[in-house]
């Protein structure tokens, strides 16, 4: 495509040569047919070193740059937008591959993809446009929405729901029971799970990520949720809206987390707690309470030598009693002044 046509589509300005594009690439490998994007100052360098054709930048980089140049206010969402368009999903031809399983009471649109190996159970529903890939399990009563993308071998329990536009990558099990058990004195016994896994629209859920059913009411993923691979949301855990969760996240039971929040990668959220709206919580941190005020949370550790880290641990150890020592010397202080005070 020529860049007046990008421009035509999303906007920005186009600045230099009506140069055509055939892909998108990094600053690094992109060769003169391709286009690269600048984001931030500090790669300036590099995007002059490149040999992209042409540049998405902001109007501040503009004009330190030599040649064709989108020009936009945010050129990493502009780059999100133009690769679909210069990297197109080929469109695949509707229709119910003859090694899958399709249940005689399950409703599957005519225009739906249904891969190889697939099984999808009674009463089941599948949507307009939506594509399922091989080995993807639909569990009875289920329901996919439209244009939804299931990739190989995932799942979606019986009863559980996807909005429209879901994607959910190799492996994701939306459905599975909830970590239910009650102690029987001498052995667990099991606690039926019987709620639901409700995801919205324009969701999308990572490789070997899981959302556990709930207990008795439903496990819920906001519209345009984005979570990460190799994450547990477990039951009866809700998600707002536009909330981004990355890698090897664990989310205990019964868990409100608020709309627009962003969640770092290794994080750890107890269980029954609230996260209120527009909370980040940076990577590896522990959160053991209700967050109630939007804001930037961590607790972990900076990174330090294994020898300084082993130094400050063998300290940690002795805090609370250093803490006691430090209190009963403020009260030795206090005596003194009172004495010192009487005096005078």
């Amino acid at each position: 495509m020529r860049l007046s046509a990008l421009v035509a589509q999303l906007g920005g300005t186009l600045q230099g040569d009506d140069v055509q594009v055939e892909g998108v690439a990094s600053l690094e490998h992109a060769r003169p047919s391709q286009l690269s994007f600048l984001t931030q100052r500090k790669f300036l360098g590099a995007a002059q070193a490149s040999a992209a054709g042409a540049l998405i930048v902001r109007p501040a980089e503009a004009p330190l740059l030599d040649r064709a140049c989108i020009v936009t206010a945010d050129p990493y969402l502009y780059y999100a937008r133009v690769v679909p368009l210069l990297h197109p999903v080929p469109a695949g031809t509707p229709g119910v591959d003859a090694r899958a399983a399709v249940d005689p009471s399950a409703k599957v649109a005519a225009s739906a993809r249904i891969g190889p190996g697939v099984v999808i159970g009674p009463d089941a529903e599948v949507g307009e446009r939506s594509v399922l890939r091989a080995n993807v399990c639909v569990g009875a009563g289920a329901r996919i929405g439209a244009d939804c993308l299931l990739h190989p071998n995932t799942v979606l329990a019986d009863g559980c729901i996807l909005g429209d536009r879901v994607i959910l990558h190799p492996g994701a099990v939306v459905g599975a029971d909830g970590f239910g058990n009650a102690w029987a004195g001498d052995h667990w016994e099991k606690i039926p799970q019987i709620g639901r896994a409700i995801v919205g629209d324009d969701v999308e859920i990572g490789s070997n990520t899981t959302v556990d059913r709930g207990a008795l009411d439903d496990t819920v993923i906001g519209n345009g949720a984005r979570i990460d691979n190799l994450v547990q949301v477990a039951h009866n855990v809700a998600i707002g809206e536009h909330t981004a969760i990355a890698g090897c996240v664990g989310i205990a039971g019964s868990t409100k987390i608020g709309a627009r929040c962003q969640i770092g990668g290794a994080a750890m959220i107890s269980g029954h707690l609230e996260i209120c709206d527009g909370v980040v919580v940076l990577g590896g941190t522990l959160i053991g309470k209700t967050i109630r005020t939007p804001g930037v949370y961590s607790g972990s550790y900076p990174m330090q030598g294994h020898a300084d880290w082993l130094k400050n641990a063998a300290q940690l150890r002795h805090l609370d009693a250093l803490a006691e020592r430090v209190k009963q010397l403020e009260k030795k202080l206090a005596g003194l002044d009172s004495s010192a005070g009487e005096q005078a």
